[in-house]
């Protein structure tokens, strides 16, 4: 039987049917009573609440909103601010329900600068900015994939928003009106967008047009292969130059020249220095195969950038000469770099060079080193030697700023982190520094990981995270690990894939510390069997500030569940995720009762595989 609508709901559709086609004043909204008027709120789509939020002060745009700013607070509780800003925050929820999490803690992480730039300042989130900077981000990849399209004439204004995206701001009706087009959204939304994504068909003189009102804080460009695209993507950085903070270039291939004018286009004529803050080349090509230099603009841009914070050059076909001048152009240059990645190229021999560099400076004395103030270094996947490290320990020891350190891909072997040992327990004595540390896939043995743990035994440092992740470390490595969980102030700890197997984790559980501060655990596929689920009881009846284990992959049998089961029933209420997926055999017809009784502020804890394993007995093989 069809529900019968209540009144409410029926005064909702009509108010909204009204205030959705310019119909009625907002005044006689805010003469309702404020319980009628701040259920009203939480129940408008997207749109409806747009609009009435712009008859309210009188303009379609937010500029003209600062204007009125003073006559908003006047009108009733500022148009409801509360309950205002708990519908947008609602609405933003429904919509992208995956994204609530850190937009709700204002997080903010220097891997995706270029994305949320400009929620890092926001001390109150404007849930208002951010739900329609995302709803034209979502327009902007709809009318792309269209432009992609062979049968695409070329003109973007006439690039409509497909039915499914107008439907969840609660527009219903033909899909030929003017509020389908691609135009409409940017001008009406456009003044609330501060980051923006743009794949190159965009990047067109008409786009201009469409985000005249933007005041753009960040701006990632997406597969510029020609010339035709940059001039585009010049103009809009030139349009958005005294804003922009942020810029990023992925999937790109560009000349010297493309290049020059990309990085010129952020100056203003009279002034020779520039304002962005985090600069970014990804997967991109820029320096010739057969150069051995950086394009002229891109070195003045990198020396010239007083305001420069982090810079990160990844999988960009960096050659040995042109990562050597990057470092020359930072270390000389005025700028107070904090992260600094150069990865996923090929970098054999560069830190034997550039160590001698730093040799002849000492932190004692004033040496124009800006690379002092550094505080993340990532030098993932460069191919870097046992000899590159003896070079690194002369650029570390002159980086008394240094936070995070990830040498992660790298066949540095133990010789190599042995070079840098007395950089460990010198920094962690005298400066305690570094709180986080990646040495994944390094070509490490068991000897040259329990070295390492041993020497950060014996200090008091301040190392928080540490990765040993996919390295061959066997279960020699056991022993020196529990008494490096002891005596340290670890929080976060990787041993994925380090070959610990059941005898590694019996001994880890034998030797495993009364008290340990770890908070994230990564334990998954190293084969533990039972004794990796007898390991799982003991962690988790101990570390009191446990919050995740990873135990995936680690053929646990079906008795596995059993002393989990008993392990969460003793502990202190404060895990929130065990990850067993990948245990094909923990998946069972009860398995679902099982994970249901233990729930984290109704989440369930337990994650077990989906599929139900197959008949034929499973041996770890590939």
């Amino acid at each position: 039987m069809k529900e019968i609508p209540s009144l409410f709901s029926l005064c909702v559709k009509i108010i909204t049917w009204n205030i959705m086609h310019g119909c009625g004043q907002p005044q006689d909204l805010f003469e309702l009573p404020s319980v009628f008027l701040d259920g009203l709120l939480m129940m408008l789509p997207p749109l409806a609440l747009q609009n009435i939020y712009e008859l309210t002060i009188g303009s379609t745009t937010v500029e003209a909103s600062i204007v009125n700013s003073i006559n908003i607070r006047k009108k009733r509780g500022s148009f409801r601010y509360n309950e205002s800003r708990a519908a947008w925050k609602t609405l933003y929820k429904k919509r992208w329900p995956e994204n609530i999490k850190w937009k709700d803690q204002s997080s903010y992480t220097a891997g995706d600068h270029c994305v949320e730039a400009h929620e890092s300042t926001a001390s109150v989130i404007d849930w208002q900015q951010l739900y329609w900077e995302r709803h034209l981000q979502d327009c902007l990849d709809a009318a792309t994939e269209q432009a992609l399209l062979p049968a695409f004439g070329g003109n973007i204004a006439e690039l409509k928003i497909p039915d499914s995206i107008m439907s969840l701001i609660g527009h219903i009706g033909s899909g030929d009106c003017n509020c389908s087009n691609l135009s409409y959204h940017c001008n009406k939304f456009g003044c609330y967008a501060r980051c923006m994504r743009l794949q190159s068909v965009l990047c067109h003189d008409k786009i201009l047009d469409f985000l005249r009102t933007s005041k753009l804080e960040a701006l990632v460009f997406r597969r510029i292969l020609s010339g035709r695209h940059v001039d585009g993507v010049c103009k809009l950085i030139t349009q958005n130059r005294e804003t922009l903070i942020s810029l990023e270039l992925v999937y790109c291939k560009l000349s010297p020249l493309d290049m020059e004018m990309i990085c010129n286009s952020v100056y203003d004529k009279e002034i020779h220095s520039h304002g962005i803050r985090h600069f970014s080349i990804t997967s991109s090509t820029i320096f010739g195969s057969k150069s051995s230099s950086i394009p002229c603009g891109l070195s003045f841009f990198l020396s010239s950038g007083r305001s420069l914070h982090s810079v990160r050059f990844t999988d960009t076909r960096l050659g040995l000469k042109a990562a050597e001048f990057i470092f020359e152009i930072l270390i000389k240059s005025s700028s107070s770099l904090v992260n600094l990645e150069l990865s996923g190229n090929e970098l054999e021999g560069l830190l034997s060079k550039v160590g001698r560099k730093y040799i002849s400076f000492s932190p004692v004395l004033e040496s124009p080193i800006s690379l002092q103030s550094l505080v993340e270094l990532n030098l993932r996947g460069n191919n870097l030697q046992m000899n590159d490290m003896v070079g690194l320990y002369h650029v570390l020891v002159n980086m008394p700023k240094l936070s995070r350190l990830d040498l992660s891909d790298n066949p540095i072997r133990d010789d190599g982190v042995r070079r840098l040992i007395p950089f460990f327990v010198k920094d962690l004595e005298v400066t305690s520094q570094v709180t986080e540390m990646w040495l994944e896939n390094c070509d490490l043995s068991g000897t040259g990981a329990s070295e390492l743990l041993q020497s950060l035994t014996m200090k008091t440092g301040q190392l928080k995270t540490l990765s040993f992740a996919d390295n061959d470390l066997g279960s020699s490595v056991a022993a020196p690990l529990a008494k490096f969980l002891g005596a340290s102030r670890i929080r976060n700890l990787n041993i994925e894939g380090i070959g610990l197997g059941p005898f590694g984790f019996q001994e880890l559980e034998r030797k495993m510390p009364n008290k340990t501060t770890l908070a994230h655990l990564n334990i998954s596929k190293n084969r533990g069997g039972i004794q990796a689920a007898h390991f799982i009881h003991r962690i988790v009846s101990q570390a009191l500030d446990l919050v995740s284990i990873n135990a995936g992959s680690n053929l646990l049998p079906p008795e596995s569940l059993s002393i989990i089961q008993d392990a969460l029933r003793k502990s202190n209420g404060k895990l929130e995720e065990l990850d067993l997926t990948g245990n094909a055999s923990l998946h069972s017809p009860n398995s679902k009762s099982v994970i249901s009784q233990f729930q984290f502020q109704g989440n369930l804890i337990i994650k077990l595989p989906s599929f139900c394993p197959s008949s034929s007995a499973y041996d770890d093989d590939p």
